[in-house]
């Protein structure tokens, strides 16, 4: 599981160094090759390549007719590469994810239980002070034994 957060920062060739605690259970869990994707643009989603082969399994499972299966795929598509991490655990996120994300300089890459999510540091911490969690949150995560 990965989880906690860490910052680094992307070079200017787009290379993401993954912090070395995610690096680790990253190689050793699962290898060197992730898929590296978004959905809205706003922040890079890095899933093992297992993981993500997992994941777009049950989608083949869902009819070619299913609109939110199509929208989804063509967001992830569009934002989406593979990639493999090179020997000094740095991976390059693609170009159009960048721009859009606005990732550049220090970044914050938090776990997701079984993937990473990097997010440009500024524009994470407006998320939080623009979006703070509400009680109605912490009732439905109560309400489900979190």
């Amino acid at each position: 599981m990965f989880r906690g957060s860490s910052s680094t920062r992307i070079d200017d060739k787009g290379r993401l160094k993954v912090p070395t605690g995610f690096r680790r259970l990253l190689e050793e869990r699962h290898g060197a090759d992730v898929f590296i994707t978004s959905v809205a643009g706003e922040s890079a989603l890095i899933y093992p390549l297992g993981v993500w082969e997992k994941v777009e399994e049950r989608l083949a499972a869902l009819p070619s007719t299913d609109r939110v299966k199509r929208r989804y795929l063509e967001r992830v598509a569009y934002f989406g590469q593979q990639g493999r991490l090179d020997g000094q655990g740095r991976v390059v996120v693609p170009l159009l994810l960048r721009d859009s994300a606005a990732m550049t300089g220090e970044v914050v890459v938090s776990g997701r239980l079984d993937h990473l999510e990097v997010w440009n540091h500024e524009r994470l911490q407006e998320r939080f002070d623009g979006e703070p969690f509400s009680d109605e949150e912490f009732q439905y995560l109560s309400e489900r034994g979190i």
